[in-house]
């Protein structure tokens, strides 16, 4: 058996193993829902009777119990059987009559019995006896909160969670990776070094603080020094616009659920107004129906109205307006907007998920205006950058194209075009079958080639994008001039390289454990003083420092010096400067190296300086440790 056929059908056995064993010590009043595989193992949600909740302390029970029916060694035995006998089999078991009621009534519905006390509603396939589990290792490792079918108003189920792998020490393996994760979270790094913080008033919504906006200014910086090289231009738009430009992108018919909105005044309310027919959720069919009395004096507002805003959260529009403010020939093509602008998308509480999902952030964000035969060496030049910049944060990537979607909008030949291009370039950079085609992924205005960057734990998160775009052009009705003088719509091609800033900040946060390269830490040197009468020299040793560009951070009060080296290790300085007698008297320091146990002495001032200049110039990504 192919190892990922091993690895479904297995656990997905052992999902069904675990509701058995629920069942077993809960009692069969237990309701369980669905228990289907997941990447590391399985889970399977349940209600308990009477409200009760699985405890972590009752896990190894749990994992007892199931290594007990699994040593019965009962036969799997599969049914197929009509919609009515799946009705009865599961009359009191809510949500698996819920799932059988939705079918067809001529459907034919699949059961797998483990031994003759439980049965399931599956598809499977599912091992033929619980003894070929018996060398497969799992365990329990949460139990959390869950919806019924994922929504908030249904009924809430305890969802129990489990790994499994075929033996032992891939099990041991997986959960030291996940350990070694849970050290490099970057929610707990970015606390523990003063990155960022979340605040209930601004859900989603990051505050940078003066370490972490240092780090993300370092980000910007560096990613215009490259733009620049490239010949890339920066624009800025407007937060938040009129109505008019996102019914015209397509936004309003596409994206409006995930825009946060500020509807248009209609007037205000002369005296109180009962208003019946209120619903939470207009979407919801089962949502309840009330009514809402708006006092007088109130402000009636309506998002149809023209003079609604939304907060932009894409740039795309804002370029498309740039472009179309004058005429523009061939010559003057490609014209590469880039743009940092704070966006803004909705997402649902359950979402997000630290800088990882947020609904405030900023993208390294351009759209590229060109004529059809500039496709392949633009985008040629696109991943040449991308090469650049993922290789000095020492992450690999791999490349991903996705094709021509059914919905797609445009002219078929067009896109024909557009896709041998991409493909062209791909086969030239990473061979034939060196990148995945995703066919059909595509979206609906062009295809697009995703960059998978892979991180220090073989994690891989999508990042980098390049779309080619048909179909804003047109919304927009932009031009440029052709050399035989007719009018001509360009390609719009939409990049980025870290994708949204934030979550690329918790990826290297993750990445590096917190212990940034020289050149992106928030504070390079920090600088301890052993005695108050040593500031001065520990001043000028900053004053010159910080006139090359390096981020200084000193401690000049009169505490312990042990404690202030404890304190700026604590915040994962590269460098640590102890400076006394000595050091002022020859124009030395003396460094603390992060990682490093030994302090490097006597190693003149202005060396240091010019191996701190090295590595900020370099982008270097290990630290110097030996000054000679």
């Amino acid at each position: 058996m192919e190892k990922e056929q091993f690895l479904e059908v297995y656990r997905h056995s052992l999902a069904h193993i675990l509701a058995k064993a629920v069942i077993e010590i809960y009692g069969k009043d237990v309701q369980y829902a669905i228990g289907p595989q997941i990447a590391d193992g399985a889970y399977y949600d349940f209600v308990l009777p009477e409200g009760k909740t699985i405890a972590e302390s009752e896990f190894e029970a749990i994992e007892n119990k199931m290594r007990e029916i699994i040593k019965r060694r009962e036969d799997w035995t599969r049914k197929e059987i009509s919609k009515a006998e799946a009705l009865e089999i599961f009359k009191d078991q809510k949500f698996k009559k819920e799932l059988i009621e939705e079918l067809p009534e001529d459907e034919v519905l699949s059961i797998y019995y483990t031994g003759e006390d439980y049965v399931d509603l599956c598809r499977g396939p599912h091992v033929d006896n619980s003894q070929e589990l018996m060398s497969v290792s799992y365990k329990i490792h949460s139990c959390s909160m869950a919806y019924w079918r994922g929504d908030a108003k249904r009924d809430q189920l305890q969802r129990v969670y489990f790994y499994a792998f075929p033996d032992k020490d891939q099990l041991k393996e997986h959960i030291k990776l996940i350990e070694e994760a849970r050290e490099r979270d970057h929610k707990k790094i970015g606390a523990q070094l003063d990155l960022f913080m979340f605040n209930e008033s601004a859900p989603g919504m990051p505050y940078w603080l003066p370490r972490g906006w240092e780090l993300y200014q370092t980000l910007l910086k560096y990613s215009r020094e490259i733009q620049r090289k490239h010949r890339y231009t920066e624009i800025s738009a407007p937060l938040i616009n009129n109505k008019k430009l996102w019914l015209i992108s397509g936004h309003w018919a596409h994206y409006l659920n995930n825009m946060f909105i500020v509807p248009g005044i209609s007037g205000t309310v002369k005296a109180d107004a009962k208003i019946s027919d209120v619903v939470e959720d207009i979407d919801d069919p089962d949502s309840p129906v009330k009514s809402e009395v708006i006092p007088a004096g109130s402000i009636v507002y309506n998002r149809e109205n023209i003079d609604t805003m939304a907060a932009k959260p894409m740039n795309c529009p804002n370029a498309m307006t740039a472009y179309k403010r004058t005429n523009h020939s061939y010559k003057e093509l490609p014209i590469r907007y880039s743009e940092y602008d704070v966006l803004h998308r909705k997402e649902k509480s359950g979402q997000m998920n630290g800088l990882f999902r947020v609904q405030e952030f900023r993208q390294d964000d351009d759209h590229t205006f060109v004529m059809e035969s500039q496709i392949k060496d633009e985008i040629a030049d696109i991943i040449a950058i991308a090469d650049e910049i993922y290789k000095t944060f020492g992450v690999t990537y791999r490349a991903e194209l996705s094709t021509r979607p059914d919905d797609f909008m445009g002219d078929i030949e067009v896109w024909n075009r557009a896709e041998a291009s991409l493909k062209e370039i791909l086969d030239e950079k990473y061979g034939e079958g060196g990148y995945e085609i995703n066919e059909g992924d595509g979206a609906f205005y062009g295809p697009k080639i995703d960059l998978q960057i892979k991180d220090a734990l073989g994690r891989e998160w999508q990042c980098g994008t390049i779309q080619l775009d048909f179909q804003l052009p047109h919304n927009f009705e932009l031009t440029y001039t052709t050399p035989e003088g007719t009018l001509e719509m360009p390609v719009v091609i939409h990049r980025a390289i870290y994708g949204s800033l934030e979550r690329f900040i918790g990826i290297i946060i993750e990445n590096f454990k917190g212990n940034f390269p020289f050149w992106l830490s928030p504070a390079q040197v920090a600088i301890v003083p052993i005695r108050e009468d040593h500031n001065e020299y520990a001043k000028k040793v900053a004053d010159l420092l910080e006139e090359n560009g390096i981020r200084v951070e000193a401690d000049y009060d009169d505490k312990n010096m042990r404690t202030k080296i404890k304190n700026y290790k604590t915040m994962k300085d590269p460098y640590i400067l102890v400076l006394g007698d000595k050091e002022a008297a020859e124009n030395t320091v003396s460094i603390n190296v992060r990682g490093s146990n030994q302090q490097v002495q006597n190693v003149p001032l202005d060396k240091f300086v010019a191996y701190c200049n090295k590595m900020n110039r370099d982008h270097d990504l290990e630290l110097i440790q030996n000054f000679e």
